[in-house]
């Protein structure tokens, strides 16, 4: 049995004690003021998009990478011009069912190829010579929180930086790290938030190979099982929601109805300067099986045609190898974006290799603050034009 396929058996069945298990996709019952989530999965270190989403009829890609281009019997084809790494074959499913958006050409112009920095601009949606202190998802909940309950609804699994949901009047506050089980990855939790107690610990299949980022997976699913289940499910998991209540009887804001409505997770290891071929399998399976099992919990807990899961990182890989069988940092890389709500397919802009700068980095051809917009406006229903202080074209890829 696949590493992906086996945790998609047992997770559903350790999230709930004697209940029926769905498995069908279903929309969202829920009555809460927006009932829509976001997962954003950061790809820390910079992925290399070009061996990620791969340009494999053009010339230039294997004439730039003679050594570690994937090679043209290897690919998976998605179109006569583009196909995934090998690796990403988990991937398939949702592609063919039209679930699974691929966004090419994602960054920002004058780009900055230091780590810190560029996150920076990434996490605060500034531009390269702004620099700004609150987080782009905490000046959206801080201007229009989604729930009633609390002001803050951002949950960061596997980093000790909150990321986008730094500062803010609604996340400015690390009230705890939690780690996972049998993992060294941690939790931090803006507004009081705690974990929450379920009947018995969830340990990853062994044969999953994910590691830290499945123990990350884990707990994002044990929080939504614990508190972001849809009514429908309320009545049948009574006994698992008095479990997760505080010591003094009162229920925590996961467990309200919608307490959720953002959780960041991190995949490290995008550095790929030396090495990379082994390097990038290994991760690009590690974020493939992930996201696998992700989208098999979510349709279990009735959360996946709520749920919009987005890829993002620093920036890319530079077109041309190194010496050392590996890419140093580049401008742009494609992104995923995937749910039950997603109209699937290639967005975006096509790597152009007879277009590159003067320092043969490929050009930007899709601003990341516009993936921002669509979830702002399209997916959340908020003014992106305040809360990016610009206004940026949202992307076609919802179906509502």
């Amino acid at each position: 049995m696949s590493a992906a396929a086996g945790v998609a058996l047992w997770l559903p069945r350790a999230f709930y004690t004697d209940r029926v298990t769905h498995t069908a996709p279903r929309a969202s019952t829920r009555g809460r003021d927006n009932g829509k989530l976001l997962i954003l999965v950061e790809l820390k270190g910079g992925n290399d998009g070009l061996n990620t989403v791969i340009p494999f009829a053009d010339p230039a890609y294997y004439r730039l990478r003679k050594n570690i281009a994937i090679r043209r019997e290897h690919v998976i084809q998605l179109d006569e011009r583009t196909a995934l790494h090998p690796s990403l074959e988990p991937l398939l499913p949702l592609w063919r069912s039209g679930q699974l958006a691929i966004i090419q050409g994602v960054g920002y112009a004058r780009p900055n190829l230091s780590h810190f920095r560029s996150m920076e601009i990434w996490d605060t949606a500034s531009h390269p010579d702004e620099y700004l202190r609150e987080g782009w998802l905490a000046r959206a909940l801080t201007s229009a929180p989604l729930n009633a309950g609390c002001s803050a609804h951002g949950v960061v699994i596997g980093s000790a930086e909150m990321g986008p949901l730094a500062h803010g009047g609604a996340t400015n506050g690390l009230v705890g790290r939690v780690e996972a089980p049998g993992s060294a990855s941690g939790i931090a939790e803006p507004c009081g938030f705690q974990p929450p107690r379920v009947q018995r610990p969830l340990r990853m299949s062994t044969a999953f190979a994910c590691g830290a980022f499945g123990a990350s997976i884990e707990r994002a699913m044990q929080i939504l099982a614990a508190g972001g289940m849809s009514d429908s499910q309320t009545s049948q998991t009574s006994q698992t929601s008095q479990t997760s209540q505080t010591s003094h009887g009162s229920q925590t804001p996961a467990q309200k109805s919608g307490a959720v409505a953002a959780i960041r997770l991190t995949l490290n290891g995008f550095d790929t300067h030396r090495n990379q071929p082994d390097r990038h399998r290994l991760l690009l399976t590690q974020l493939a099986e992930g996201l696998a099992a992700m989208r098999s919990a979510l349709v279990d807990l009735g959360r996946w045609n709520d749920t919009l899961v987005m890829t993002y990182g620093e920036f890319g890989r530079h077109p041309r190898e190194n010496d050392s069988h590996g890419t140093d940092h580049g401008t742009v890389a494609p992104h995923f974006v995937m749910g039950g709500s997603v109209a699937g397919g290639l967005h975006g802009a096509r790597p152009e290799f007879s277009h590159l700068d003067g320092h043969g980095n490929l050009p930007v051809g899709v601003d990341f603050r516009r993936l921002y917009a669509t979830v702002l406006a399209r997916w959340w229903g908020l003014g992106a034009q305040a809360i990016l202080r610009q206004q940026f074209e949202p992307l076609p890829l919802l179906r509502v």
